[in-house]
């Protein structure tokens, strides 16, 4: 598993971006960077998807740069393991608007949009059987404010440094502790 203070993925390329524009390949990275290295059966099981299916993404992950094997896992030759090459990925909306990355770039973000929102709702579905401490430690909600550019770019930049300064505090497998997921997003309202 990749650690919160590796350099994050920049990602500009239009081909790294299509490989991000799949709901498959999204839920498996980021089922490698939560849980560490995964063989394709354990990937299949965990996601109920073929392993054909799981391989054939692992691949395309792996062309794109954000897997790379881990073969010190397997138990035999034919077992092949995955892992996270990078702890998150970064992207600057204002990087992605030229002709070539368009569209790359709003099929990838509306994939992830789609991810996370799916996410909240599983976590919504799962919110009576888990722990009321969980329950009542955990937020949500929303906000707006009015902001010059300056602002917003200062906002956002408070936000990624929160979210950087949670991940280094982060203690993967240490008894009470779970992976939670902070969702932010800063933007100008479309209306």
């Amino acid at each position: 598993m990749t650690g919160a203070s590796d350099p994050p993925r920049s990602l500009v390329d239009p081909h790294a971006m299509r490989a991000l524009a799949h709901p498959l390949r999204v839920r498996m990275l980021g089922e490698l960077r939560v849980s560490g290295p995964r063989s394709v059966g354990m990937l299949a099981d965990l996601l109920d998807e073929a392993p054909g299916s799981i391989s054939y993404h692992v691949g395309v992950l792996a062309r794109a740069g954000f897997v790379v094997e881990a073969p010190e896992h397997a138990r035999d030759a034919r077992e092949r393991w995955w892992q996270s090459a990078q702890s998150h990925t970064r992207f600057e909306p204002s990087r992605l608007n030229a002709d070539l990355t368009r569209l790359a770039s709003a099929a990838m973000r509306h994939t992830f949009v789609q991810a996370l929102s799916t996410e909240v709702g599983e976590y919504i579905d799962l919110e009576p059987t888990l722990d009321p401490e969980w329950v009542a430690a955990a937020t949500s909600g929303d906000s707006v404010a009015f902001l010059s550019v300056d602002d917003l770019r200062e906002l956002s930049e408070e936000l990624d440094e929160l979210a950087r300064r949670w991940e280094a505090r982060s203690r993967p497998g240490e008894p009470g502790t779970r992976a939670t997921r902070l969702m932010y997003n800063a933007f100008v309202r479309p209306r």
